[in-house]
């Protein structure tokens, strides 16, 4: 039955409410009928910008005031960029549909450089992420990687004010944004591979409400479920958070699904990679069967060196 109100909870930065909007409008084209409002909500993770995600509590500070509204009722549903999304949800709670991916890749952002095989020794670049820094260091060790907190708009700024030569921002939020000029070059996943669900779309529900999934299924893209469902098992199987750096990145064809996965070092002195295939009704298991690979090869020993590390 179609529900007669619906209230998205959503972040108030203009990505996020231009994700929650697009959401809202494919309701509005399935339930004409409905009212489909947006709650705008400011989260913990948007407050704290002077220290990185990984030393303030990880992604979920982004989305644990979404998930109140949603317990308490204020909201039936929350949109996500589904690479915030912690790998565990908190109990109670779950995804219930995920959208079509947009581009799931890196982009490449500076004002003077068109690559990042340009820049000079000593250059600054600007991340938010591990996964990002580890890459980038591996590759071009001369370049001077340093974080990056902020939305789309104060990061682009800090470029613009020469506090960095270049910044490293994913090219769906920039899409979105309509700001495809500022893409000096997208990068490539042997250059920079996303991480899990990066560009697609999650909506999140209260796990009672059963009455909401049927509601919400038409807006399930089930290839970009499937790719998602295996780079998120696979980052689960690792226990894999933003202390850590981890990319996965799943691509389907003709029915077959190929995963491949990366830990490193923040310093990028260790990169560890493994791939492999399977149907697509066996995208948890392939996700769990790469994190295998990568255990196989010293993943885990790896990530607790990290995490040991971060605490001492």
């Amino acid at each position: 039955m179609t529900p007669k109100k619906l209230v998205i909870a959503s972040r108030e930065s203009a990505l996020a409410m231009w994700q929650a909007e697009h959401i809202q409008g494919r309701l509005k084209q399935l339930y004409p009928e409905c009212d489909v409002s947006i709650l705008g909500m400011t989260t913990r993770g948007d407050q704290i910008l002077d220290k990185t995600l990984s030393k303030i509590g990880g992604k979920g500070l982004f989305i644990k005031e979404l998930e109140q509204a949603l317990q308490d009722g204020r909201a039936d549903l929350a949109v996500h960029s589904i690479k915030d999304v912690p790998m565990v949800l908190p109990e109670g709670f779950t995804l219930a549909a995920i959208g079509e991916r947009a581009n799931p890749f890196d982009a490449f952002v500076s004002n003077q450089y068109a690559r990042l095989e340009e820049l000079p020794e000593g250059a600054v670049v600007g991340t938010s992420s591990l996964r990002r820094e580890a890459q980038l260091r591996a590759r071009y060790p001369h370049l001077n990687i340093k974080p990056l907190r902020g939305n789309v708009q104060t990061r682009l700024a800090k470029l613009d004010n020469g506090d960095y030569d270049a910044i490293i921002l994913a090219a769906a939020g920039l899409q979105r944004l309509e700001l495809d000029e500022r893409i000096r070059l997208i990068m490539s996943p042997f250059d920079s591979l996303p991480a899990a669900g990066q560009g697609a779309l999650g909506i999140e529900i209260a796990a009672h409400r059963y009455d909401l999934l049927e509601v919400l299924n038409p807006l399930n893209h089930a290839v970009t479920n499937a790719c998602v469902t295996a780079e998120r098992a696979l980052a689960r199987a690792l226990d894999g958070s933003c202390q850590v750096p981890l990319a996965a990145y799943c691509t389907e064809e003709n029915g077959l699904l190929t995963l491949r996965g990366l830990v490193g070092h923040p310093d990028g002195s260790v990169i560890l990679q493994a791939e492999a295939q399977a149907p697509v009704a066996y995208a948890d298991s392939l996700g769990r069967a790469v994190a295998k690979k990568l255990a196989d090869d010293g993943a885990v020993e790896l990530i607790q060196a990290i995490l040991s590390e971060q605490t001492a």
